[in-house]
């Protein structure tokens, strides 16, 4: 791995404002200890844009789905290679994505509305094709296009700029891994003494590496405290997507980390498992 490398964990939005803003936490590997750096917030698509074309090299793990489910593509008929699939996505709009996906899902049995992803049943992650609650499948029509824009590699599914690379992460498994229970929300009556309880026995796994990727974060007692008293738990998440980046760059010489073969249409979602 460069030792020169900037590492980055994005909490991602697809309508990023000043009340709820793209969430990115950098770090660095010195004397072999991953250190947050900074948390940074990306209050518009301009500041996010700007993030995305920093000179490399850096890293990045994005909290967004980077590919759509084969088999929906498929029977949309839609481009079945990554670059053409990310700009037809664009090219239709929101409007039209948003339709095209209703209109799919109600051809679809009862119980199998959506189509996923492989990696999604490894991940517990929801189908790119959910538009609400969250609505990720909005969150690749706005993320992916930005990275194809921005000429960032892919590792598997685009190659672009060497210097800076790309991979989906999925917070919400790695926080799984060290406790199931909830640790966020955005609605206030959710934000519970229990689930800042959660965030700080999270943080404790996070720091001491006690978790599945097995990779301690050093952080001062000012990120500490920031990361726990974040109700809604975009900096911790932020700081997981980062685990995950920094996990796979130290796999950058046997690809990341990622399996030997997926999807490249699809994607996969860095330091998750191909076999369960």
């Amino acid at each position: 791995m460069n030792p020169d490398m900037s590492l980055l964990g994005v909490d991602f939005t697809s309508a990023p404002c000043r009340h709820k803003p793209i969430t990115v936490a950098t770090g660095r590997f010195v004397d072999g200890a991953l250190h947050l750096l900074t948390l940074e917030d990306c209050v518009d698509w301009q500041a996010f844009d700007t993030l995305l074309r920093r000179p490399g090299p850096w890293l990045g793990a994005f909290d967004f789905p980077f590919g759509l489910p084969r088999e929906a593509v498929i029977d949309l008929g839609w481009p079945d290679d990554w670059p053409s699939l990310v700009r037809h996505c664009r090219q239709i709009g929101r409007t039209s994505f948003r339709a095209s996906l209703d209109a799919y899902r109600q051809t679809r049995p009862y119980g199998r509305r959506y189509a996923h992803r492989a990696v999604d049943s490894h991940a517990g992650s929801h189908s790119p094709l959910k538009l609400v609650n969250p609505p990720v499948g909005l969150m690749f029509l706005e993320g992916a296009p930005r990275l194809l824009d921005a000429n960032i590699s892919i590792p598997g599914m685009f190659a672009g700029d060497p210097t800076r690379n790309a991979l989906e992460a999925y917070p919400g498994f790695l926080a799984r891994s060290i406790n199931t229970a909830p640790y966020k929300s955005d609605e206030r009556a959710k934000q519970t003494p229990a689930r800042h309880a959660t965030r700080r026995q999270i943080l404790d796994a996070v720091e001491a590496g006690t978790h599945m990727l097995s990779l301690p974060v050093r952080l001062t007692r000012e990120q500490r405290q920031l990361l726990t008293d974040d109700a809604r738990g975009d900096r911790l998440d932020a700081l997981l997507a980062l685990v995950q980046g920094a996990w796979a760059a130290i796999r950058g010489d046997r690809n990341f980390g990622l399996p030997a073969q997926f999807d490249p249409l699809e994607g996969w979602i860095a330091g998750v498992p191909s076999q369960c």
